[in-house]
């Protein structure tokens, strides 16, 4: 559809039956994606609420049916329908939804159409560079696909764009592509509203001959298509056009011409336009009484329209507040049936599990009852059984008392043997221990000292190399990250910085640092100064909070403790 929208006037009409209403809408609904859109749009403009809640029901049928072009088909007639109600946020939302849809269901053709429908929402609702980009997504594809139609469309709405961002040469250049596709596809319905485009780029430039050649031809193919609506618009902007270059009588003779077409049809829109254009030519041939006349017709002619614009959007607001209602409480009350479906089944397996194990119970106790009198018998046997091995034990234990009698005797001899034996190596050890007590009482003390010395310090280094080692891994797991994060920051700390860093994290105070580490308080504090120029820690500034408060990202790598 062309970006210059008409306006669809309210006549009064006797509200028809609903059920009638609702099947002819329904129709309507279903095919205006292939016919010509205007019934749907003069429909939807008088009932609103009735044409939404039938292409609802069509909605909720497909999501039903899980028919997803068909959804995106209700949706964009949902967005048309919020548009042509002045509600341009409703409207982008449903579009976008159909677009989604034609966009996974990979429909080139349908989301070529809602790209110009989008397009002419966004242009209404002042967001142009959104309103161009959707209408040269649908160009590039018209012109994959060489669809004249879908061009000649698409290419006026571009033009439109330009032609209100003031660039009349790409304004009268799109339109001039959009005329060269409408001939070539003859779409009459788009080419007069071509013609009168390029007549409004005329007008605008104050070219009213050319202007005024335009609009006569958009004028003639409306009239041959029996086009209302555009000749009423047609006539409007010649009356401008003569309006515009001082022949005043002819533009009068134009605008009331549409203003008794406006008043026949009923068309409110286009009647305010021809009182508003006659007022202003008694205004310019110096006749206020009529100009004022013309002006408050035109005026309070605004007020009505507005206010049954206004009717109509509340009705269609309430109708679909009404609507999301009852789907809201449609869709409660299937989640309460699904729950307390799930509930039945749930108490249905609880009982039969419940059987289960009842059987399962009985089967046991059965095989219990059946497992003891088999233990019974089993008893039995075994008693008779250990009976006879005793009375065998008996016997055999009066040919063990004979032989344990000689056993005793040879048993005695090696006791006495090994006695002696122990005393001879008791003799040996005594002989060892003088011998070493005389070694200890040489004159060779001092050496002894050093040696004895020494070894104390070796055991002393191994013990706090252990020390440390359970330290370190005991550290890291409290603070996993700390040694990798200050030696990646920290690059030529030593293991004896890292201990004193350790220590100080843990803010154990001075005295038992120093005794740790094995040092002075007087070192301690030299290796204090020390860490603080290698962290180049500024001055006055705390050592210790400044570990406290240092981060760590990565855990530490052990090497250095």
């Amino acid at each position: 559809m062309c970006l210059r929208i008409r306006f669809w006037s309210k006549p009064t009409l006797l509200k028809p039956d609903w059920l009638v209403l609702l099947v002819l809408l329904t129709y309507a609904a279903a095919n205006c994606l292939a016919q010509n859109l205007s019934t749907t749009e003069q429909l939807s403009r008088q009932y609103p609420d009735s044409v939404y809640r039938a292409i609802k029901a069509r909605l909720d049928q497909a999501i039903n049916r899980q028919d997803k072009r068909s959804e995106g088909e209700s949706l964009q007639q949902i967005g048309l329908l919020f548009y042509h109600q002045g509600n341009y946020a409703q409207a982008i939302d449903f579009l976008l939804q159909a677009q989604k849809i034609f966009l996974a269901e990979n429909d080139a053709n349908r989301l070529a159409r809602n790209r110009n429908e989008l397009g002419t929402v966004y242009y209404y609702n002042e967001q142009v560079d959104q309103a161009l980009a959707q209408f040269n997504e649908a160009l590039s594809f018209y012109q994959q696909q060489r669809n004249s139609v879908g061009l000649a469309q698409t290419y006026a709405n571009i033009g439109h764009i330009y032609e209100k961002r003031q660039s009349p040469n790409l304004a009268y250049r799109y339109q001039r592509l959009a005329f060269t596709h409408s001939l070539a596809a003859g779409d009459t319905s788009s080419l007069t509203k071509i013609y009168e485009n390029l007549g409004s780029i005329f007008e605008d430039e104050a070219r009213y001959d050319s202007a005024h050649y335009y609009y006569q031809k958009a004028l003639v193919l409306a009239q041959k298509t029996h086009d209302e609506i555009s000749q009423l618009e047609i006539l409007n902007n010649l009356g401008d056009v003569f309006r515009k270059t001082g022949k005043y009588q002819e533009g009068l003779a134009y605008s009331r011409k549409a203003l008794r077409m406006s008043q026949q049809k009923g068309e409110l829109y286009q009647l305010s336009a021809a009182l508003r254009d006659i007022a202003k030519t008694y205004r310019l041939m110096n006749q206020p009484d009529s100009a004022y006349n013309y002006i408050e017709r035109s005026r309070d002619l605004t007020d009505e329209i507005y206010g049954i614009e206004n009717n109509h959007q509340i009705t269609l607001l309430q109708t679909l507040y009404e609507v999301e209602r009852k789907d809201s409480e449609i869709e409660q009350l299937n989640a309460r049936k699904r729950t307390d479906l799930i509930i039945i089944i749930a108490t249905v397996v609880v009982l039969l599990l419940i059987g289960i194990l009842g059987a399962v119970i009985i089967s046991r106790q059965r095989l219990k009852l059946r497992n003891q009198q088999a233990l019974h018998q089993q008893n039995q046997e075994i008693f008779r059984t250990q009976h006879e091995l005793i009375q065998a034990e008996l016997k055999n234990r009066q040919l063990e008392e004979v032989n344990l009698k000689s056993q005793l005797e040879l048993k005695s001899k090696e006791l006495t043997a090994h006695t002696l034996q122990i005393i001879q190596k008791n003799q040996v050890l005594e002989e060892l221990k003088n011998d070493l007590t005389a070694i200890l009482k040489d004159d060779k003390r001092d050496q002894k000292k050093l040696l004895r010395q020494l070894a104390q310090k070796i055991d002393l280094s191994f013990n706090q190399d252990k020390y440390w080692d359970d330290f370190r891994t005991i550290f890291d797991q409290v603070h996993p990250d700390f040694f990798h994060s200050l030696t990646q920051q920290f690059s030529d700390l030593t293991a004896t910085d890292l201990r004193l860093i350790a220590l100080l994290k843990m803010n154990i105070n001075s005295t038992d640092v120093a005794t740790l580490l094995g040092i002075s308080p007087d070192s301690l504090r030299v290796a204090r100064y020390r860490l603080r120029k290698k962290i180049s820690l500024a001055e006055g500034e705390s050592l210790s909070a400044f570990i406290q408060r240092f981060p760590a990202s990565v855990q530490s790598s052990p090497e250095k403790l």
